[in-house]
């Protein structure tokens, strides 16, 4: 196994660069990473129009429509109702003229105010009340649309903005609450929906298919011995709540839509500590390992073996993850994980550090440095 650096890769690992991309900045997911690597990755691994691509932690679809754009076909799942809504709606295919249309009905409407309540302490202390009041509206009215694409179209809209005229603020996986002048929400909707027709209107002659929807990766509905390639990033250990980021997404527009709202499940549950123990020792020496991350990596074991039951002979695997930082330490994710793969059958060539960071405790003592990686293997 290789080991080298890339750190002019560094940024094509985060979601920056798509907040410039049509398509790709209708939502922002600050967990994501670019089109321009999923390009990289296509070209490296040699992936034809055909071929099929798997990502088992889709995100917002980022992996889904570059495939798409490069005519390539394309399967992904996503546990959070955010994330699946986003790609689903980024995916689709739709009709400019009849997005105008509607979208001048929906702006022309006049506010009526409707009827709501929440528990949720978070989604009243982030708005202004005649914010909060705006979003109700408009939700309330884009969910009497008829047509589900076009109405997920204008709903991926509401969301984009309400977040923007929220005083909420993600920083990492903590929501925080900072009052600040916001921008009215009608005036926003109304650019965002222009942006988004506009951006429909590009031609796109591709005939690649594409499938996302819910799914476990230790578990996935995807047929063997079928799948070209896997690009993919899992949750990063001792990182795995930052889903919690998305609570008013789902209060605000998933509450009583018939979607589980799942947490990210990736290494949550630290049970079963000794069996599972057992299972790592078979590959790697556990014994220093707190729970936390014995639960991360046996979980990540049985997502390992899925991908390589899907896998072609042949097929290859491009895996962004992040090394885990513990008061008492680092801990190697990258080089963990390809132990795991090699241990159930892949050949891992490479691992490709992209950035480096200091792992701290009480905010300024150093206990180690970290790295993102990207995990190159092959079946």
């Amino acid at each position: 196994m290789i080991i080298r650096e890339k750190p002019e890769w560094g940024e094509l690992a985060t979601f920056v660069p798509n907040k410039r991309l049509p398509v790709y900045n209708w939502f922002y997911y600050k967990e994501g990473y670019s089109r321009d690597l999923v390009f990289r990755l296509l070209e490296l691994f040699g992936i034809e129009r055909g071929d099929t691509i798997l990502d088992p932690f889709a995100g917002v679809g980022t992996t889904l429509l570059a495939c798409m754009q490069k005519g390539v076909n394309s399967i992904g799942f996503d546990v959070q109702p955010p994330a699946v809504f986003a790609s689903l709606v980024k995916t689709r295919k739709y009709d400019a003229n009849i997005l105008e249309d509607t979208g001048n009905a929906i702006m022309n409407m006049r506010f009526v105010q409707q009827d709501f309540s929440t528990s949720n302490p978070l989604v009243k202390r982030a708005f202004k009340r005649q914010t909060l009041d705006d979003v109700i509206f408009f939700r309330d009215m884009i969910m009497d649309i008829g047509d589900s694409s076009v109405r997920d179209f204008f709903m991926l809209a509401l969301m984009n903005v309400t977040m923007k005229c929220s005083w909420a603020w993600k920083d990492g996986a903590v929501i925080k609450i900072r009052k600040h002048p916001v921008p009215p929400l009608r005036k926003l909707l109304k650019r965002q929906i222009g942006f988004m027709i506009n951006d429909i209107r590009s031609p796109d002659s591709t005939k690649a298919s594409c499938s996302v929807g819910f799914g476990d990766a230790r578990k996935l509905k995807v047929e063997s011995d079928c799948i070209d390639g896997i690009i993919t990033s899992p949750p990063y250990l001792n990182k795995i709540e930052y889903s919690k980021i998305y609570s008013i997404e789902e209060e605000l527009f998933f509450r009583g839509m018939g979607l589980s709202s799942l947490r990210s499940h990736i290494g949550i549950n630290p049970e079963n500590v000794i069996r599972e123990r057992n299972k790592l020792d078979d590959v790697v020496d556990a014994s220093n390992f707190n729970p936390q991350s014995i639960a991360y990596f046996n979980d990540m074991y049985e997502v390992i073996k899925e991908m390589y039951r899907v896998s072609r002979d042949g097929a290859k695997v491009g895996i962004v993850v992040g090394n885990g930082c513990f008061p008492e330490g680092v801990v190697d994710s990258d080089m963990i994980l390809s132990k795991i793969a090699e241990h159930i059958g892949f050949d891992a060539k490479e691992v490709v550090v992209l950035s480096k960071r200091w792992c701290t405790k009480n905010r300024v003592e150093k206990v180690g440095q970290t790295r993102e990686s990207l995990l190159v293997w092959e079946k």
